[in-house]
This record gives C-alpha cells, structure tokens and sequence, in this order.
C-alpha cells in the first residue's frame, strides 16, 4: 500500500534537545507527523503522550507516535538529537569518540529500512558528527545537514540587536566556523538594518569597537554560560531545527548559517563546518561565499583546520575501523 504523501519526521533522541525540538515543531505546525525514537522507549512514550495532550492547542493536528528505525523509510527529515550530553567543564569536542559509536549504529539502522530522505544532525560536536552521517550514510553531501552555527548566528544578532537596540531579525550578521570555540563572527558583512555595524559605530560615539569583541565572546562563551547555570542548552537549538525543518518543508530558498561540506568554498574542501548556505525541500542547494576579510579568512581556515585535525585518526582512509 502506497504511503500518503505528507511532510514526515522522525526525531531520533528524545532528550532535553529532541523533546524540546519536538514541542517547538508541534506548536509551529510544521509537520503533518512526528515520529519518537529513542533507547529509553518508556520515557519517549511519555513525550508522545504529553504532546498528544496538547494538541487541541496546536495551530496544526500533528500526528505525533512512539516508532522504530523502520519507520524511516518513508521520513523526509530524520532529525538526530541522540548521543552523550556535554558535561560541565567539557568541551564539544571531549564528545568526539563517545558519540562517533552512538551515530554509527543510528545511521546504519536508519538507513537499513531504506530511508531516502534528509539527515538533520544537532547532536554536539555537530560539525564532526555530520560529516560522520555522511560517511556512514553514503548519501549525497546536500542530504545531510547540521545545525551548524544557526543558534551561534542566532545569538549573535540577539546581542547586536541588544547593543544597537534595535530588533534582532532586523540585524544581518553570521557566525561561522566550527559550533564551538574557533567559530569566528563575520563583521566585514554585519550590518543592523542596511547600514554596516563599523558604520553604525563610526557615526556614534555611544558605541565603541571594543564592545564588539565582548559581544563575540559571549556569544562563543553562551553554551558554557548556560550549562554552569542550568545544565543543559536545549531552547534555542530546537527552535534552529524548527526553523531549518519550516525551510526544508516550504522550499524557502533561504539562507542559514549550517554545517554543509566544503568541496573548494572558502578554499577547504571534505570538511563539515558552518557556513551560510541555502536550504530547501533537496536540502542544501548551494553554499553561500562571503566576501571574507583577509582576517577571517585565515580565522576560518585555523576553524576547519581544528575540525580536520579531529577527524583525522577516525578517517585516515575512506571509512573509520
């Protein structure tokens, strides 16, 4: 019996980040199912029931279920939030080897039910597990997404707006680079509401250069901020997944700051990393190159330099032992 044609998702981990991913999906009604897997089947149960709960105050009557990894094979987006949390005091990058073994057998059991769609990967270091869901999919490069830098991107336009007090999606400004601490802002394009921020700073004294490098920090510095606070970052991320899912699911055609793999762009090639890149309903349609200054230029080049050398001893050859 033929599948109706509708806008599927399954979420693979049904933590604090997929739960949350979950909810912001089902309030914006973006898709029409939503399927929940997860090794703590129990708690992802619960998840399923409670949405269900709620559902007479969604904008849209999204089917929400428990699955399987069989269930994939007729999903548009499988969107992976599984893995080892980030502990306090560690880096995204102390989580390579755990989760590497974690992506592994979730690839090969997605794609074993003959899965054809997209992957959208958020678990940390994203940008080294996309590329391992690449490799261990053996799907097209554009059909296999990360979340990249789009809340890093989204936290930066926050803090700008806040600094220039003006809203944040009137504020145009990227982080690029890996999602953790070589990521880099790219100020030689910034601009808050058509006027670049160096201008905005240069025809007021009120704002000052060096408030700008705080600006940075905090923003490469939140995730650490948040867990010493809290435990956990999960809010922002899902809505980044939303936010890339509305992209895939409507073919927008816009562009967003997530992890694709570089084949010449930037001057780098066979790395994941966050770079701005347009997404629609075949994933990633091209990626966008910024007209870099000779410093970020060679920032960028330290940050997917970082990301080569961790790949390197799990991809000596074509595919990790």
């Amino acid at each position: 019996m033929a599948q109706e044609k509708i806008n599927r998702v399954v979420l693979v981990g049904t933590g604090f980040v997929g739960s949350s991913y979950a909810f912001a999906l089902m309030n914006q009604g973006i898709a029409d199912e939503l399927i929940l897997i997860d090794a703590n089947a129990e708690k992802a149960l619960g998840d399923v029931m409670d949405l269900n709960h709620g559902k007479v105050f969604a904008p849209n009557p999204t089917a929400i279920r428990l699955g399987d990894y069989e269930d994939c094979k007729h999903a548009d987006l499988v969107v992976i939030c599984a893995g080892a949390n980030q502990k306090k005091g560690e880096t995204r990058l102390d989580l390579v080897s755990k989760n590497l073994k974690i992506f592994k057998e979730i690839t090969e059991s997605v794609m074993k039910s003959g899965f054809d769609g997209i992957f959208l990967v958020a678990t940390n270091p994203v940008d080294i597990l996309t590329y391992a869901t690449w490799k261990y999919s053996g799907l097209p490069q554009e059909k296999v997404i990360g979340s990249g830098t789009i809340l890093d991107t989204s936290r930066f336009r926050y803090l700008l707006g806040d600094y220039f007090k003006i809203a944040p999606n009137n504020v145009h400004a990227y982080i690029i680079g890996e999602h953790g601490d070589s990521e880099l802002p790219v100020y030689s394009t910034a601009d808050v509401g058509g006027i670049p921020v160096m201008k905005m700073i240069e025809r007021n004294s009120t704002y000052k250069k060096e408030d700008l490098d705080e600006i940075f920090k905090n923003v490469r510095d939140a995730a650490y901020q948040i867990i010493e606070r809290k435990g956990a970052t999960y809010y922002g991320i899902a809505m980044g997944l939303v936010r890339i899912t509305r992209a895939i699911f409507h073919n927008e055609n816009c562009v967003l700051t997530v992890s694709a793999r570089l084949d010449g762009q930037y001057g780098e090639s066979d790395v994941y990393i966050g770079v701005p890149a347009v997404i629609n309903r075949d994933g990633i349609r091209e990626i966008v190159e910024l007209d870099l200054s000779a410093d970020e230029q060679s920032k960028f080049r330290r940050s997917a330099g970082v990301l080569k050398e961790i790949l390197a001893p799990f991809w000596p050859g074509d595919a990790p032992a």
